[in-house]
């Protein structure tokens, strides 16, 4: 019987206890990281002022995940991981409380050294939570818990930043901090209430070894290195990070400089990250109607988000009015939001479990990394180069542009490799 696709993600949450809990966990500690980063980002505005110290805000998150992922992925195929989900939110309770303690400029350091230890624990939540999803949604609902984590996000990025800037503005930024640490909490409690099927039960043997060391990392190292389709699969986010991590600077001069509406464009970065959090969100939602849970046409539809990516950069090089711009954005964001979504999808429909956190580990370290270069390029064309908004958006547009070409090559290769294991078989 086919059932509505609104229905399905409705079905899943309510019939599905073990993910409802791990989602409605997405959803609290999502809104207290964007509380976070608005009142960090205010914090640091109201104590220095300098563009450079905010700079140095998203710096201090974006290391972290590349860093730690190694780390991070091995301990993820470990150990348990439901308890990893819980003590990575109670630690990041714990270090969100100590941002009280940031009062002046001569401890704004303080502030780094906290970002950096908040975000290395999220480097080992975010790869186990992605992990153990498999082990709670059946095959057959993969795609819909994934698109579901992508509307969450989507979401949380406009309500939680939202609510994060009133509360910053109306009760004070120690309020935002507060809050956030009380997220991580109850989102901890949620964590706890999931009951792990047997099968999550990790092998000792599969992890290669008794301890978190270096051979465990490099079997992880070993397994992607010797399937090329999975490699290949897990740098799809990373390849859409090396443009998605500059335009949001690029959207800022947008706001600032050409289309400004509010106190320094606010109102349209407003609009902006409205659009986005459509585009993102939307965007599988829609794809999935075509695709269903068929991995070819998973892979076809990644295929067509770097299209969508790619007329969405360009027409935002070409935007002479806010609207194209939003139209422009509602494009590269439904491209954003399937690569994404499919991509993880497909990493959970052929990992293997013991492996899962080491691949999604080096798939949160190459789109981190990814972002970090996108990011410092935009910069450093901005002031070098002296490039507006619309020529950095065009630049980035290139991006996608390639991976067009190479997600085709990567397509035809798969199709020889199929047609040489057939005709093997066949003597």
């Amino acid at each position: 019987m086919h059932v509505p696709l609104i229905d399905s993600y409705i079905i899943l949450v309510r019939h599905n206890r073990n993910y409802r809990y791990l989602w409605l966990s997405q959803v609290v500690s999502l809104m207290g990281d964007w509380f976070t980063l608005i009142a960090s980002a205010s914090l640091v505005a109201n104590l220095s002022g300098s563009g450079m110290a905010i700079g140095g805000l998203f710096l201090a998150r974006m290391l972290p995940p590349f860093l730690f992922g190694p780390l991070a992925g091995v301990v993820a195929d470990r150990y348990d991981r439901k308890k990893i989900l819980i003590v990575s939110d109670l630690l990041r309770a714990a270090v969100v409380v100590n941002f009280l303690f940031i009062q002046s400029e001569a401890n704004i350091w303080l502030l780094y050294v906290l970002t950096v230890l908040q975000l290395s624990i999220s480097a080992f939540f975010e790869p186990t939570r992605a992990a153990v999803m498999p082990s709670l949604v059946v095959r057959s609902d993969l795609i819909t818990a994934n698109a579901l984590d992508g509307i969450t996000w989507s979401a949380m990025l406009g309500f939680g930043a939202a609510l994060g800037g009133l509360v910053a503005a109306l009760l004070g930024i120690p309020a935002a901090f507060i809050i956030d640490a009380a997220t991580f909490v109850v989102s901890a409690w949620l964590v706890s209430r999931i009951v792990m099927p047997a099968a999550e039960v990790l092998d000792s043997e599969a992890v290669e070894g008794g301890t978190v060391g270096w051979s465990a990392f490099m079997a992880g190292v070993y397994y992607l290195w010797q399937r090329p389709r999975v490699l290949v699969i897990a740098l799809v986010k990373a390849s859409s990070s090396l443009a998605f991590g500059g335009i949001a600077v690029v959207e800022v001069a947008f706001a600032e400089e050409l289309f400004p509406i509010g106190d320094g464009g606010s109102i349209t970065l407003g609009l902006i990250y409205l659009v986005i959090g459509l585009g993102t969100g939307l965007g599988p939602v829609a794809v999935r109607k075509v695709t269903g849970d068929n991995p070819k046409a998973l892979q076809w539809a990644i295929w067509a988000s770097y299209i969508a990516m790619l007329i969405g950069y360009f027409m935002e090089g070409w935007a002479f009015s806010l609207t194209v711009l939003l139209v422009a954005t509602f494009i590269r964001t439904i491209g954003t939001g399937v690569n994404w979504v499919f991509a993880s999808s497909l990493l959970q429909m052929i990992v293997p479990s013991h492996y899962l956190g080491r691949v999604f580990a080096f798939d949160l370290a190459m789109m981190t990394l990814a972002s970090s270069v996108s990011t410092l390029w935009v910069g450093w064309a901005k002031d070098n180069l002296g490039l507006g908004p619309r020529e950095l958006a065009m630049s980035l547009g290139v991006v996608p542009l390639v991976m067009t070409l190479l997600w085709l090559i990567f397509m035809a290769w798969q199709i020889r490799q199929q047609r040489a294991a057939c005709t093997s078989e066949a003597f």
